[in-house]
């Protein structure tokens, strides 16, 4: 067992975001290279659009899976140990995935995988908002966040350098380095304060306890809110960046061109990060998320209607900026909303159906371009989405910039 809590000041608070940091790093790896993975199974294995798209929903089944039953058990069990559950799960399956030669035990894996990237995301989230102090907790979270688009820009390096040469076997056999990481996580994680543990056994509740309290007087609208965020943002997510690759290819590009040019469009997320970490704490969590959703909506509707290589990449790198920005502010906003006996559950119930976005998102592209719908089109779509989850904030969401939670 990690060793017993002690004051939050005993773990400083940046070295708490960089171990969480890499856990999340590690993760954004993971689907960074599933993108560009399914290009290259798609003419290793003779896959369909459809085939590609129930992939990439498989593994979003996963996530919301992991997302409901890890949330849950973050409440129960404490974050840190929950968090290096998921991280030992995601990188056991991602190994393991690397030997298969079947479709099906490919997909198989991919939900398991799917299940610890989804559990460890929210988890991680919560432990960094409850050891952070309230002035600064906004901008963390979001900074936690900006390892995601480290993670990415590894997976397109990798896949840009590795996949066309080597394989993506060798690529994914790369990312079980995130199973020995899970061993310093313990290590440095042990002095981090996990507010579960202060729980009496009298006090806590059971898990339809908690899910009937997300749903009870000032929480129901606040659930009703994130809810719709997480699905909008999830939807046009997956659908969007997990196709990228393979839309640039639809756009005439060989393989190793898209890859280039997607690896560009991410360099983008950082920079998109930095911006909404330091604006979180000015302007407040909703004026980030409604402007950077928006931001989103346009550039992905531009994007979708871009006739040059020039204009793909500028509206492609902006969509990047803009959509990881809103991510960022997503993570640090979610676990705001809910005292800490039931935020494991209440966010990992909002990504849990944000998931459910990603299914749906990742076999709306897939069936749309068997039936020769325009990239046009299909981008408007993922935008109008993106204004939907803009407005849900805007009119049902309160802002908690300053607030201390419990």
């Amino acid at each position: 067992m990690i060793a017993e809590d002690k004051p939050v000041s005993q773990l400083s608070s940046r070295k708490l975001l960089t171990v969480a940091g890499f856990a999340w790093l590690f993760d954004a790896m993971d689907v960074g290279m599933l993108s560009f993975i399914l290009t290259a199974l798609q003419r290793e294995w003779h896959l369909s659009a459809v085939q590609l798209g129930w992939l990439g929903s498989i593994s979003a089944i996963g996530m919301a899976v992991g997302a409901t039953v890890f949330g849950a058990l973050a409440d129960k069990a404490g974050r840190r140990n929950i968090l290096l559950v998921t991280l030992l799960i995601f990188s056991i399956g991602n190994g393991i995935s690397a030997f298969v030669g079947s479709l099906t035990l490919f997909a198989v894996l991919r939900f398991f995988v799917g299940a610890g990237l989804g559990g460890e995301l929210p988890v991680a989230s919560a432990l960094v908002s409850e050891n952070v102090a309230v002035e600064k907790r906004g901008r963390y979270i979001v900074l936690l966040e900006s390892f995601w688009a480290g993670g990415w820009l590894i997976a397109s390096i990798l896949s840009y350098f590795v996949i066309p040469r080597y394989g993506w076997r060798v690529a994914l056999l790369g990312t079980m380095i995130t199973a020995v990481y899970g061993l310093l996580m313990r290590i440095h994680l042990r002095h981090a304060n996990d507010p579960v543990k202060s729980v009496t056994t009298d006090t806590k509740q059971t898990w339809w306890q908690k899910m009937a309290a997300i749903w009870t007087g000032q929480y129901t609208k606040r659930t009703v809110m994130l809810w719709l965020l997480w699905f909008m943002i999830v939807f046009s997510y997956y659908g969007i960046f997990l196709w990228l690759p393979s839309v640039m290819v639809v756009r005439g590009f060989d393989i190793v061109h898209s890859f280039g040019y997607v690896l560009i469009m991410t360099l983008a997320q950082l920079p998109g990060y930095f911006m909404a970490a330091w604006l979180i704490e000015k302007i407040g969590r909703k004026g980030v998320l409604v402007t950077f959703l928006i931001g989103t909506a346009i550039s992905a509707a531009l994007f979708g209607n871009a006739s040059s290589t020039a204009m793909l990449v500028f509206w492609g790198a902006l969509m990047s900026f803009f959509d990881l920005g809103a991510w960022g502010a997503t993570y640090a906003y979610s676990p705001e909303q809910y005292p800490s006996e039931i935020r494991g559950t209440g966010t990992g119930m909002a990504a849990a159906f944000g998931r459910i976005g990603g299914i749906v998102g990742s076999l709306l592209v897939g069936y749309l371009l068997t039936a020769k719908v325009s990239i046009t089109w299909i981008f408007i779509i993922f935008a109008a989405s993106l204004i939907v989850g803009a407005l849900a904030v805007l009119f049902l969401g309160e802002e908690t910039k300053g607030k201390t939670i419990d």
